[in-house]
């Protein structure tokens, strides 16, 4: 279990990460969301042990992180780094051994990561010569295969189209239902929402959100009434008791409401003028509430 305890990062007088602490349990997922700047990469290099913590304790099944061995973990950098001309089994061999693999163990799984991220390629082929895309799939192969019980991945899916954002997906609940530890960040609150058993938010070093999307979305209340082809127009829907604003696609209109509590008198309003095809009273998105707290800061 890594258990990480009211860790502060300074860097003279800025405050880069203040006070965060967090558990993650062998086979849960933590998705780490905020903007550029709020400490989330901070948090991962002192995980890592790229950088001190000037307070606080990390630690891994009760033993400081800083006197362990890190082999266990396999981390995915925001920035990729891969040596372009080496080929990708050359590479692979490198890390892996890193790690403390034995060759042969590494060359007996190569081709099952190659096929399971369904990297466009052959072993002989060099980094160079790789699609972006590909490329990205050598370097999460390269943090994966020794099948690390901690994962971190900064932004792993930066830059991957819809497929290849599934194939990654996959990959993550596989690790997950070996038992990894793992931790990722993503600007993509979709993927935040669909993978993460918890969520942490850090706004300027701070933590702001903490806990499952399902707690989170509770503190806000059922304040969205999505409707589909209603029987009133712009203005009736402008003017129904509690709304305090309306956003439309077409003939679909999302109400915000000032109370979850108004939303039986508004569905008893729209029903009373007929048939409707789509009504459903919702939390907000993670999506939302991820922009609302970053207004926070600048109220």
């Amino acid at each position: 279990m890594l258990s990480v305890q009211q860790i502060t990062k300074r860097f003279g007088h800025q405050t880069a990460v203040n006070q965060a602490s967090f558990r993650l349990n062998p086979g849960e997922v933590l998705g780490l969301i905020g903007q550029n700047g709020a400490g989330k990469t901070t948090t991962f290099r002192m995980i890592l042990g790229f950088l001190t913590p000037d307070d606080g304790q990390i630690e891994w099944d009760g033993q400081p992180m800083a006197g362990i061995d890190h082999h266990f973990i396999g981390y995915l950098p925001e920035e990729r780094g891969l040596y372009p001309k080496m080929t990708i089994e050359n590479q692979i061999l490198f890390f892996g051994q890193l790690h403390g693999m034995k060759r042969r163990d590494i060359l007996s799984q190569l081709d099952i990561w190659m096929k399971r991220f369904e990297v466009k390629g052959k072993r002989t082929d060099k980094i160079k010569d790789l699609s972006k895309g590909n490329q990205q799939k050598v370097q999460l192969i390269a943090a994966l295969i020794h099948m690390p019980k901690l994962a971190i991945l900064d932004e792993p899916f930066s830059g991957l189209d819809p497929v290849n954002a599934g194939l990654l997906e996959s990959g993550i609940h596989m690790l997950q239902k070996a038992g990894t530890a793992i931790i990722f960040s993503s600007h993509d609150m979709r993927n935040v929402a669909e993978l993460s058993d918890r969520i942490l938010m850090l706004r300027d070093g701070r933590t702001v959100l903490s806990g499952t999307v399902e707690d989170i979305q509770n503190q806000y209340g059922r304040t969205r009434i999505l409707l589909e082809h209603p029987a009133l127009n712009r203005a009736e829907l402008a003017t129904l008791p509690g709304v305090s604003s309306f956003r439309e696609n077409g003939d679909r209109y999302t109400l915000i409401l000032k109370d979850e509590a108004a939303g039986k008198t508004i569905f008893e309003k729209i029903s009373s003028r007929g048939y409707i095809q789509t009504f459903s009273q919702q939390a907000p998105s993670l999506d939302e509430i991820f922009r609302m707290k970053v207004g926070e800061a600048h109220v």
